[in-house]
This record gives structure tokens, C-alpha cells and sequence, in this order.
């Protein structure tokens, strides 16, 4: 096994995902409660006693509300640069085992590769990542990568460099622009920090972002981070049909089976 790994949730209410190798299991972002962290993983066949690492994108609830119910598991490492530490610690009642590392910085953990890199969100210092797993000269276990891009406004230069090499991506198609202007729940003010170039992708600007990218490795495309109210699995499919892309929609607080890296 080079690497598998399955969303346990994705969407506005909160996002988690478990990545595994041969030598770790590790979350990208923590946006449940523990409570539900564990029942997501108990589901799986797999529990927080056996979680060796989390990987926060940034502070927000939707992807960091579980680290201060996580106390009880003391095994855990938190990887985060330095300002998103500092925020999610003002929100704690204990301190986690913080592994700091700079935003645009490459370094392992086990037997994984990984590089952080800046994306625009506001946030205090948001950041991707792109993982790293397997070797070059393994036929059992080839070297793999999957790329991790949730919540950001736009698309700089880098990041679709960043993510060209990806076997599988992982990005957000937050809304749709029609659905966000229809919906009656949120003030005008949100509707611009969301539409807004340090908020979230809609369904268009994905599908831009993804015919962009020249000759990309991807086996697999997941598009996630859908709104509930503000999108669905429908609109983002019209929005990229015309792509010649494998994609698959996650739907708004729904997960995946695990995907088998080949």
C-alpha cells in the first residue's frame, strides 16, 4: 500500500480526511467534534487511538473545531505554521503537541513527504498541502502524491503549478454563483467575503482553475467543500461537464470510500 485515503466529511458544517500509508494514519483538518471524529472513523474500521498526526489548513471551525475535545489522545501530533497555531490555541483549554513548520516549507512525517504553500483565504495563514508517499523504486508501493486545496478566493500561479504533479487533488466547488445570489440566509457582507478573492471557489472558478493546469497527472479529481445551501452535486456536475476530467462530487457533509492509490 503507497497510499490510500477517504474524506470523512466535507462541506461548510465541517471537513476531515484520513490519509494512510504503510507507516501512518494521519488527518487532514479536524472540523468535527472528537465525538464525531471517532464515530466517523469507527465506521471505517479505524479509531483516534490509532491517529498519529493532524494537518490543519487554518483555524476556521469547519476544519479545526475538534482539537480541543481531542485532549484524551495525547499520541497526537498537530502540524501547523506558526499563525494558525496561535489562533486555534486562543480557542483551547489545553495545549496540543504543536509541530510548527513554515508555510511553504517541505518536510516528513514517517514515511510521508510534505509541502505546505499559501493559499488565499482569510485566514490568519492559510495553506495546502501536497503529500508524498511510496518510492520511486518500489513497484509494490510506487511513490504517490495527493494534493490537498480547500477554501481560497482564486487561483495563483503556484498553486496550479503545485498541484499539476498530483495523483489525485482534493479542491473545494464551494457554491454556485446563482444559488449564493438567491439565498436568503446570509447578508449581502457574507456573500461578497464569499464570492470574494479571499473566500471560497464556485463551481466556475474551479472549472476554470482545473481546464487551466496543462497536462496534469490526475487518476482522480474530488471536488468538495460544497455549501448546502448554496450549491449541490447537480449544479457542480453542468458546471464541469464539458471538462475531460475524472471527477468525483463529494456531496455537501457526505465523505467517500477509501480510494486506493494505483
Amino acid at each position: 500500500m503507497a497510499m490510500r485515503f477517504c474524506i470523512l466529511g466535507s462541506g461548510s458544517a465541517g471537513n476531515c480526511a484520513l490519509l494512510q500509508t504503510e507507516g501512518a494514519r494521519v488527518l487532514v483538518d479536524a472540523g468535527f467534534s472528537a465525538r464525531r471524529l471517532g464515530e466517523m472513523l469507527a465506521a471505517i474500521g479505524e479509531s483516534l487511538d490509532r491517529i498519529d498526526a493532524i494537518f490543519l489548513t487554518h483555524e476556521h471551525g469547519d476544519h479545526a473545531a475538534g482539537l480541543d475535545g481531542l485532549k484524551k489522545f495525547p499520541q497526537l501530533r498537530v502540524f501547523a505554521n506558526a499563525a494558525t497555531a496561535r489562533a486555534v490555541q486562543a480557542g483551547l483549554s489545553h495545549r496540543p503537541d504543536w509541530q510548527l513548520f513554515e508555510t511553504g516549507a517541505r518536510f516528513r512525517f514517517r514515511d510521508l513527504e510534505i509541502e505546505s504553500f499559501a493559499v488565499p483565504h482569510d485566514a490568519a495563514d492559510p495553506v495546502g498541502f501536497l503529500f508524498h508517499g511510496g518510492r520511486p523504486d518500489d513497484l509494490f508501493a510506487p511513490r504517490r502524491s495527493l494534493a490537498w486545496l480547500t477554501d481560497l478566493g482564486h487561483a495563483p500561479q503556484h498553486i496550479r503549478e503545485r498541484i499539476r504533479e498530483a495523483d489525485v487533488l482534493v479542491v473545494e466547488a464551494n457554491y454556485c454563483p446563482d444559488m449564493l445570489k438567491a439565498d436568503a440566509k446570509r447578508p449581502w457582507s457574507v456573500k461578497q467575503r464569499i464570492s470574494g478573492r479571499h473566500g471560497h471557489l464556485s463551481n466556475e472558478g474551479v472549472r476554470e482553475l482545473l481546464a487551466s493546469v496543462a497536462s496534469p497527472r490526475w487518476q482522480r479529481v474530488f471536488l468538495a467543500h460544497l455549501s448546502r445551501d448554496c450549491n449541490s452535486p447537480a449544479a457542480v456536475e453542468r458546471a464541469l461537464s464539458a471538462l475531460q476530467v475524472p471527477v468525483s462530487v463529494v456531496a455537501p457533509g457526505g465523505g467517500t470510500p477509501f480510494y486506493e492509490f494505483v
